[in-house]
Formats: C-alpha cells, structure tokens, sequence
C-alpha cells in the first residue's frame, strides 16, 4: 500500500502451521495451570485488530507458585546438574527452535506487528543462536572465569519487552539456564504468544519441571515478581520510568539486577562516507522495524556539506517503502505494536510540529484497519526540542547537522540515555577516535542493529547497567567466590 509505480503481486506468508489455542494458561513447574485470578485478557493483532488467543492474568497467588516451583527445581535438580548436562538441554530447545523457526516467525508477525521478513531472517535466527552459543557456555564456566570459581545464584525472574518478544527472552532465558540457574519470565502483555509456544518446546525438550515457569499479564503481574522475596535475581528490558521503579524496589535486598532500558541513539554520517550505504543504513535502522527498537538510530547527525544530499536521498528512498500487512513479504513497514503506542507516536509527531520543526512524510495509502503510522523525518531539529531527547519508539527520525567532529559528539553525547550509537566513515581512526568519545554501550560503524550471541549489548546513563550477550552475559547469572 504505497503511492509508488510499483504495483508488487501480494506474497503473503502462510499462516496455515500456526496451531494457535483460543485460550493460554499459565506455565508452571512444567504444566499448564489455570490462574487463580480467573482473569484473561485479549493478545491481538495490530495489524487488523483481530483476537488472537485469550492470555491468563497471574495474581499474586500465582507468582508465588511459579516462584516456588523455580526454587524446587533449582534445589533438588538443576543446580546439582552437570554443565554438559544443562549444555544438552540447551541445544535440544535451539535444535526445536530451528524446527519451528516458520511457525515462531508468522506468530511472531502475528503478534507484534512487525514485517515477517525482520521475524524471519533476523529475530528467529538470532534467538536460536543464543540458545546454541550458551549452550556451548554450560559446561565452560570455570574457564571462561579463571579463578573466580564461579557459581549459579538461584531463581531468576526475566521481565521481557514487546518489540523483539522471543529474542529477548533468549538472551535472558539461555544464559541463565546455562549457568544454573532456574526461570520466571513475564512477557509483555501486548506479546505473549511466542514465550507461550516456548513453553511448549520446552515440554517438548523433555525439561525438567519447574526450570523454567512462565507467568502472563499486567505490570501488576511484573511488580509482583520483583517483590517476591525469594527471587534472587532480576532482568528487566523495557522503559526507563518501570526500570528506575525496579530498581528502588530492589534497593536494601540482595537481589543481583540487570536493566536494559530506553533509547535515543545516534547516527553519525561524515563528508567521506559512502552516502547511498549510509543511507540505507539509517533507514533501515529506524524504519523498517517500525522504530520498535530501544537502540534505534533516531537521532540523525549528518556534516553540514552532504546534509541537503543525504535529506534529499532519504525522501528518495521513503517514496518506495511498502506500508501495509505484516505478513506480506514485500511489506517494509508492518503495524505499530497497539493503539496506546500509536498514540503516543502520533504525540510526539504533533509536538515535532508545534516546535517548529519541519515535517517530511511520503505519499502513501495507509491500512484502514490496524495501527499504522507513516514513516515521519524532521529536519531543523533544535537540539533542545523533545523530539531529539525523548525516546519516542516509533518510526520518527529527527535530522541535525553539525561541521566538526568534536561538535558532533558533544551533540551527540547530551542525552540522557547512552545505548547505541553509528558512524558512517571512509576512515577507521575516525571510527576508533569517535567511538571512544561516545556515551553508549554499543558502536556500530558503517552498519547499524547487527546483533551476534558473542557480543556484548547494554547501556550507560538511563539505558541501564549490566550486558546481555557474550561471556559477559554469564557473569550476570553468576556469583564468584575468589
């Protein structure tokens, strides 16, 4: 659905593997129980406002179970397991994983809105990896921390996002089994069905009962785990409001916590980088995931000579991106995640405007069912305006140039959060001076969201504290005893 002269066949993906149940109870000490609440809530589609399934509301009563079935499992089974034991069982989940990789990509699409070529060459693949990469870890623990006799803590609680649902809870989920220790996750209320069908390849797996419990539901769901007193470690992706209110919550206990919060990260384009890259780069770090990522490349820097090049290239390129259904593979731009999201996107393009900045928008036919929004770009950005500091999470870029690279980083730099940031280069000392100047966990150069299992991913500031990914994505689920 796009105003282009391209008139593309529609290539839908099938749905017809997807074995989806009209009801999801909760997930615990390896069975599926009824909550106690007697509550359940809609999971839909943003992409046409369909019901999916019906999702279990977990009550206090609830996590307690959970929780409790976490610890049994960690006492008497997994903590006295063998590391090749755990490394097995890891590699039997990403092996059915792999199996179910079309079926995890369609629901993933499904769910959260996003085009099934991101679920399907990126979030399915990379989610599989991590399991296998941790697997690898299980048995290795000793040596990846030489001297530090390294030792599992206990019951996890993982508290997962709606913008990459099964990625987030493998980089949660594989490095804690790996290193001992036993799972409650609570995933997002808007994207639960893929953690769901985790639950099954669990059982599937043949998985000890308990090791992994999964509870649905509201924040109250999610508060209640954090404050549960014999949960020994907390991981949290999502919001830096609901963050810095876990981390109070953890302050006089001795809870281990981890957080990944929000986002406003830079793109940097320098005079000598090759533009026509640079340009695909930015558009695809900040559109066709719909903006739906905490380290998207918001915030555009580009030097002052190539800046009327580079604007007038990225209008170019956005009259060709395709707007509509999710699960049409040729479709670049999918639905926003739900109708709250939507909103505060539509927010903070209105504000964009009353700031004085102005406003670009290709010409496009939108879905007239479903949470869609249009691909925004602001340029003369003041560097002050809220649109260049608040994270939005949406598919808005906002442009700002600069004449030197020490202006660049000093504009880049005043954030308040310190996530990701990209240079685009010709040069690589550039890209080595410029990156150790950065505020941000995560420097790509001449690319940008190019995830491995082997690399470490996290924040400064208020991105959080704490890496996800690589050997240091153990030492968050471990204790070492020198």
């Amino acid at each position: 659905m796009s105003s282009n002269n391209w008139n593309l066949d529609p290539a839908p993906e099938s749905t017809a593997q997807i074995q989806l149940k009209p009801k999801y109870e909760l997930f615990i000490d390896g069975s599926w129980q009824k909550p106690h609440s007697k509550k359940y809530f809609d999971s839909l589609n943003p992409a046409n406002e369909s019901i999916l399934a019906q999702i279990a509301h977990a009550n206090q009563k609830d996590v307690d179970m959970a929780v409790s079935s976490a610890r049994r499992a960690y006492r008497d089974v997994w903590s006295k397991m063998s590391g090749a034991q755990r490394g097995k069982y890891l590699f039997r989940i990403a092996r059915l994983m792999q199996e179910k990789s079309r079926e995890l990509a369609v629901l993933e699409t499904l769910d959260g809105g996003k085009p099934i070529r991101e679920s399907r060459d990126v979030d399915i693949p990379l989610a599989c990896n991590h399991f296998f990469y941790y697997a690898g870890w299980a048995d290795k623990l000793n040596e990846a921390f030489a001297g530090q006799k390294p030792s599992s803590i206990g019951v996890a609680a993982q508290i997962t996002p709606w913008n990459f649902p099964l990625l987030m809870l493998a980089w949660k989920i594989a490095p804690a089994l790996a290193c001992g220790n036993t799972v409650v996750l609570k995933p997002a209320e808007t994207t639960s069905l893929t953690a769901l069908k985790f639950a099954e390849i669990c059982q599937e797996a043949g998985l000890p009962n308990g090791v992994v419990n999964i509870v649905t539901g509201f924040g109250d769901t999610g508060a209640l785990l954090v404050a549960h007193p014999d949960v020994d470690k907390i991981a949290f992706t999502g919001s830096t409001a609901v963050g810095k209110y876990i981390q109070k919550a953890c302050i006089g206990t001795a809870k281990k916590l981890t957080l990944e919060l929000g986002g406003k990260s830079a793109n940097i384009i320098l005079e000598d980088a090759q533009i026509d890259q640079a340009v695909e780069g930015i558009i695809n770090a900040i559109f066709f995931n719909q903006g739906h990522v905490c380290c998207a490349g918001s915030r555009l820097f580009v030097q002052e000579s190539i800046a009327q090049q580079v604007v007038e290239k990225l209008k170019f390129r956005l009259q060709s991106i395709y707007i509509g259904d999710p699960l049409d593979k040729n479709t670049d731009i999918g639905a926003i995640n739900s109708k709250k999201q939507l909103e505060t996107i539509e927010k903070y393009i209105a504000l964009g405007i009353s700031e004085g900045a102005s406003i670009f928008q290709p010409e496009c036919r939108m879905p007239t069912k479903g949470y869609y929004c249009k691909p925004t770009l602001f340029t003369d950005v003041a560097q002050s305006a809220r649109i260049a500091q608040e994270e939005i999470f949406g598919p808005v870029l906002t442009i700002q140039t600069f004449r030197t690279m020490e202006e660049v980083v000093q504009k880049a730099n005043n954030s308040p959060y310190g996530l990701a940031a990209g240079i685009w280069t010709a040069k690589g000392a550039r890209i080595f001076g410029m990156g150790k100047q950065l505020h941000a966990g995560v420097v790509w150069a001449n690319t940008y969201n190019k995830f491995d299992p082997s690399s470490p991913f996290g924040g400064y500031k208020e991105s959080g504290y704490g890496r996800e990914g690589g050997r240091h994505g153990l030492s968050a689920y471990l204790q070492f005893n020198t």
